[in-house]
């Protein structure tokens, strides 16, 4: 079903827009790992390329394979790949930036000169971090961590301009180790924090006598650091939370143990300060669902949900939009088929939208990027029908997980403001939309379509079923309205009529179908405005205005291409000057 309803999504976009997805082939499997909006508008992402060598000149002989190829990492080998796009979906950069040994990137932060810095690690087990121009050439790197087997999961940014790479170390047993003498256990969580010279402030295990493994961090208003890390012992892997001060220093320590094998994957901080945590969490039969953990800085749990899909479904990245809704994308398994997927929800948890995205074999999303519109940039993997090989994949989706599309350059760009609204208004309404109960379109025109919610010819007063229908819609688009309150300058209700009086002549045509689309007009600004609040009736008496929409200059009533029968109420709402 997946390949069909793509297919189709790709047939039906070009004849009308071009989706935003762009795949970057490599002559091996390759991905991309995260992703980030630039200042100037397109998008950067990082992530792994390959390039082999089938032959090579040299003379020189090597005891190992291993040898042999790190002589060939300048050039060859796992490299980092960084990739920009810009808004129309054209590849700006695609490049590997060579560093010695071979490196995977696996985060990508911002610079304040549109720079950025990249976070990995290399062949042999050492930990990079990297700083790039804007054109993706290397500033500086640093190359850190233990003696033994290290692995980076991710860099997140401090609020000094430095940042804190998080990942895991084997336990070392040698007194001369960089870091200290002892690890913990098998494998410790790994921290270390770095100035925005990518100086090395402090460097610190943490962990259990068993394997820890740090997974992701981010930085609480009060400077400390939140920590999600996973335990694993026996046949159970448990999630453990840590909080530290900005010196590294251990305030406190959680477990989460359920004796099923729970693995976090991300953990942001809301704008009410608290913190959300997506795991994946595994049934009895080892099938994967999603469980969010909503939490503040003292350990109170103050919200745990799992939520349960037919499907064995996984969260790489989650982010809050400023209403307060999430966003989430990973993977979803459709029988023998690995599908991207996006989800939205609610506050609390609620599924909202959900999709999947790609082709008959392994796609993923890995990581996203809310981006100015409200839109998501997203970075991922796809695999093309019948290979085997993976490539990079920069998608962007709507908040609603449908597919964007590339804008139409034929057309004046929409403002932040009228974006984010437009998009709030298709979440708001999706379920009307779907049912064609109602139209939005990007200039925040709102057209009551449906057919028992057009008038009978000739008609102006409400039905049954239309009050039904106002009674439910309207209250959802103030609450829309509101939290926009300060942008809005009009809402205007405009009545319109059809085909009525056409066999009169032209002055009764045209007065008759003025006073009617008035008249509609008026009795659903009558209805609505008594049914609202003493306070909402004192802001709807600024902005609320009725007007009539009956005929053209021509004299001919008004027609629109996908309703003939326009006997039904548009609203648009107007937005303030700049």
């Amino acid at each position: 079903m997946k390949t069909i309803s793509f297919i189709l999504l790709l047939f039906v976009s070009s004849l009308y827009a071009k989706p935003f997805s762009v795949v970057i082939h490599k002559p091996f499997t390759s991905a991309l790992y995260d992703i980030k909006e630039d200042y100037d508008r397109t998008l950067s992402a990082t992530g792994i390329t390959r390039n082999f060598k089938a032959t090579s000149n040299t003379q020189e002989s090597y005891d190992n394979v291993f040898d042999f190829l790190a002589s060939r990492s300048q050039s060859y080998g796992a490299q980092i790949a960084f990739v920009k796009v810009d808004n129309q979906a054209n590849i700006l950069i695609n490049t590997s930036a060579k560093f010695p040994r071979f490196n995977t990137a696996v985060s990508i932060l911002k610079t304040p000169t549109n720079g950025s810095f990249i976070g990995g690690y290399t062949m042999d087990g050492q930990l990079l971090v990297a700083k790039l121009s804007p054109q993706a050439k290397p500033l500086a790197s640093q190359l850190f961590g233990t003696k033994n087997y290290d692995r980076l999961s991710k860099i997140i940014p401090l609020s000094d301009g430095g940042i804190l790479a998080v990942g895991s170390s084997v336990t070392s047993r040698d007194t001369h180790d960089d870091m200290f003498q002892t690890g913990l256990g098998n494998n410790d969580i790994f921290l270390t924090r770095f100035d925005k010279n990518l100086q090395i402030r402090w460097s610190k295990k943490y962990g259990t006598l068993h394997d820890d493994v740090g997974i992701d961090a981010v930085e609480a208003q009060d400077g400390s650091i939140i920590v999600i890390s996973t335990t694993s012992y026996e046949k159970h892997k448990d999630v453990s939370l840590m909080r530290i001060t900005e010196n590294g220093n251990r305030i406190w320590l959680k477990h989460y143990t359920k004796g099923v094998h729970i693995v976090p994957k991300k953990i942001i901080r809301l704008r009410d300060n608290h913190f959300v945590v997506a795991l994946t969490q595994y049934s009895k039969n080892y099938e994967p669902h999603i469980r969010l953990i909503k939490f503040d800085l003292y350990q109170n749990i103050i919200q745990d949900k799992e939520l349960l899909f037919a499907k064995q479904t996984q969260l790489f990245d989650i982010a809050e939009f400023s209403n307060g809704r999430f966003f989430g994308v990973g993977i979803q398994k459709n029988g023998a088929n690995t599908d991207a997927y996006a989800v939205e929800l609610s506050e609390d948890f609620t599924l909202l939208h959900q999709n999947h995205f790609g082709t008959r074999n392994y796609d993923a999303f890995y990581a996203l990027a809310l981006l100015h519109n409200s839109q998501v940039a997203i970075a991922g993997q796809h695999t093309d029908p019948n290979s085997q090989e993976s490539n990079m994949w920069i998608v962007k989706l709507n908040s609603d997980t449908t597919m964007a599309t590339v804008p139409n350059t034929t057309y004046t760009q929409l403002s932040g403001v009228q974006q984010a609204l437009y998009n709030d208004l298709r979440t708001t309404f999706a379920y009307e939309i779907q049912n064609k109960q109602l139209t939005i379109t990007p200039d925040l025109k709102i057209t009551l379509l449906g057919k028992p919610l057009l008038f009978q010819a000739g008609e102006y007063k409400l039905t049954h079923t239309q009050k039904q229908f106002l009674q439910n819609f309207f209250p959802k688009l103030l609450r829309v309205m509101k939290r926009y309150e300060k942008d809005i300058a009009l809402l205007e209700c405009n009545g319109h009529t059809s085909h009525e009086w056409r066999n009169t002549n032209f002055t009764n045509r045209y007065l008759n179908n003025q006073e009617l689309s008035m008249k509609r007009a008026f009795s659903v600004l009558h209805f609505i405005f008594l049914h609202q609040p003493k306070q909402m009736q004192q802001w709807l008496s600024t902005i609320l205005k009725g007007s009539g929409d009956g005929y053209r200059k021509t004299g001919e009533p008004l027609l629109d291409n996908t309703q003939r029968t326009q006997r039904h109420v548009r609203f648009q709402i107007n937005l303030k000057s700049p």
